[in-house]
């Protein structure tokens, strides 16, 4: 804004007439000023102000300005799948957030569709919402026509056609689906936002993906290792979950708060949550 001093110098120098621009995007529109010598003064009558409005062209040609919408807003969120002989666990974090804002910290991410079978869903919660009530639908109409709910196989099949069905406007979700197969053996299967799909050891998504999965490469997969791998048993995989959650929520302000885990074998989802830090 220009100072009082600089106006008062440049209407001095004309004689006591001049004209103060506004600063705007619209076009060259100005106030008049006046000077007597002693006292600075500002026109307020509408015929003194010399706006007409041929100068503005509302941000069209002149001095066009920039007006954005997006459909889509990232909320945040972890997740990550492990699958073992005989069970798979399940878990992510429980914080919803909005730019630096936190809007809640106790969200599940965590969906079961069946007794066997978890969907893990991070980015924008609506459309997460919306993902599962289709999903829920397509569940309920499968169970109504065979009498069985569906096998985790299938599940994941269909996760997949309907993510690629939206492909031209996609669900902004980033899913991980865990489960028990049809021979008892654990299954964790990894997507990308159009439906694109593989059944992985382990599977992680998120805001807090790219530091997982190194993590997991090392101690899931046993890359670059020289000792035997060996079979891990779910309650060594549900510890190693909760420090890669630590680990995690350290480097991204999107995950915390707590992590819900969720551990299916044949016999059923069994769930427990672990408390990461709130800030």
């Amino acid at each position: 804004m220009t100072s009082l001093l600089s106006a008062t110098a440049a209407v001095h120098s004309r004689n006591g007439e001049a004209c103060l621009p506004i600063h705007n995007s619209e076009g060259g529109a100005t106030i008049p000023v006046k000077f007597d010598g002693q006292n600075l003064s500002v026109g307020h009558a509408e015929q003194d102000m010399g706006i007409d409005g041929s100068g503005i062209d509302h941000g069209i040609t002149q001095a066009p300005y920039e007006r954005r919408f997006s459909p889509y807003e990232f909320n945040g969120g972890t997740t990550l799948a492990i699958s073992g002989p005989d069970y798979a666990v399940v878990a992510a974090d429980t914080r919803l957030s909005s730019g630096y804002s936190i809007l809640s910290r106790d969200v599940s991410k965590l969906h079961p569709l069946t007794e066997k079978c978890v969907l893990g869903s991070a980015g924008c919660k609506t459309d997460v919402d919306q993902l599962r009530s289709v999903l829920d639908i397509k569940m309920k109409v499968y169970k109504h026509n065979h009498r069985k709910p569906m096998a985790t196989p299938s599940a994941a099949q269909m996760l997949g056609n309907t993510l690629y069905m939206k492909r031209f406007f996609p669900y902004y979700s980033f899913n991980v689906l865990a489960g028990i197969d049809s021979e008892g053996k654990g299954a964790v299967y990894s997507y990308d936002a159009i439906g694109s799909f593989e059944r992985t050891p382990f599977s992680a998504s998120g805001s807090g993906q790219s530091f997982l999965i190194p993590l997991m490469d090392n101690v899931i997969s046993h890359k670059n290792r020289l000792d035997e791998k060996r079979d891990l048993p779910a309650d060594e995989v549900v510890e190693i979950v909760k420090d890669a959650f630590l680990t995690a929520g350290e480097r991204d302000i999107y995950t915390g708060d707590a992590v819900e885990i969720m551990i299916i074998t044949n016999d059923g989802i069994k769930r427990e949550t672990f408390q990461l830090k709130a800030d």
